[in-house]
Order: structure tokens, then sequence, then C-alpha cells
């Protein structure tokens, strides 16, 4: 199921866990990972790519080199989690609470903290200039892996931005 242009189910549910309950969101989890993908992730792509082409030729994320990628091709956002199942966010030691269980959260995988830091501003302008809010912004690193933690609620979100950078 496409969730937008660039984005689908499989790829906002996929998980390394074998939970018994097969990390199927609900309806509302769908719309609200429908709600980030439509109105967060495909500007976040689009900026990338459209204002940081040319720093695509040394890019590395992980195992995936695109150094030799042409500079007229896009750079894909990664998303590593999104939605989670209690049991899958109990598996990965996710906070309890947390946004990921109700499909209002994704983390993207970053090259490391320059294209952490570009995606941040890139979101932080969308949420400017749209007069959208998000709930939270997180930057976060463990070893040499940065990923960057957004997430949107429906309702009462508020605009937290932290750095956990252990």
């Amino acid at each position: 199921m496409k969730l937008s242009e660039h984005f689908g189910l499989a790829e906002l549910t996929k998980t390394s866990y074998h939970p018994l309950d097969g990390n199927i969101p609900s309806h509302v989890a769908i719309e609200n990972l429908r709600n980030i993908c439509e109105n967060w992730l495909e500007d976040l792509r689009y900026s990338y790519n459209k204002l940081y082409q040319i720093s695509n030729e040394k890019l590395e994320i992980r195992n995936c080199d695109y150094s030799d990628a042409d500079k007229e091709e896009e750079i894909p956002v990664v998303i590593t989690s999104g939605y989670r199942s209690e049991e899958v966010n109990r598996l990965c030691g996710g906070a309890k609470g947390s946004n990921h269980l109700t499909g209002c959260a994704v983390d993207i995988r970053c090259a490391g903290p320059e294209q952490l830091i570009r995606y941040s501003s890139i979101l932080l302008d969308i949420a400017d200039g749209t007069r959208q809010e998000f709930d939270e912004l997180i930057h976060e690193k463990r070893g040499s892996t940065y990923w960057l933690h957004f997430a949107v609620r429906p309702k009462d979100n508020r605009r937290k931005i932290l750095f956990d950078m252990r």
C-alpha cells in the first residue's frame, strides 16, 4: 500500500524483530503515517535533493555507496523505523508511550552529522512555511550511527527538539 509517492506501508512497518502480532498498524495509525509521508517526508526528500544534490557525490549510508550516482539521481530518504506494535516497541527498547505506537513517528537514517542537521533544518523550514506543528525532532546517535526521530501527532504537538548523542 502506498502512503505517498515515494513511501509505502511496508517500509514504515518493517522490523528486524519477529513479533507474534506481525507489527500490523490500525487504520488510525496508517492515517498518521500517511500524514507524515504526504505532508513532511515528501517535502523533505524533494528539498534535500534540490538543495544538496552536489553533496551526494560523497554520500555513504552504511553499506550503500552513492559516490557513483548520477548528480541528477535523487537520493531517497531512508526510514529505519515507523510504526511499532507494543511488542516490537518493547523488543527494541522503545520508550513507553512512544509516538511510534500510534504511527506518529519515523526514524530517518542519516549518513552523518551533516545530513542530520540538513534534514532537521528542512523539516523546521517546512513547519515554519506551512504553519504545521510537529511533536518531536530528536537528533540521535549511537556509536557511529546517526538518525533523526521525527514525530507529528494529530493534535497537542509540543515542537520538542532534543539531542541524544550517546
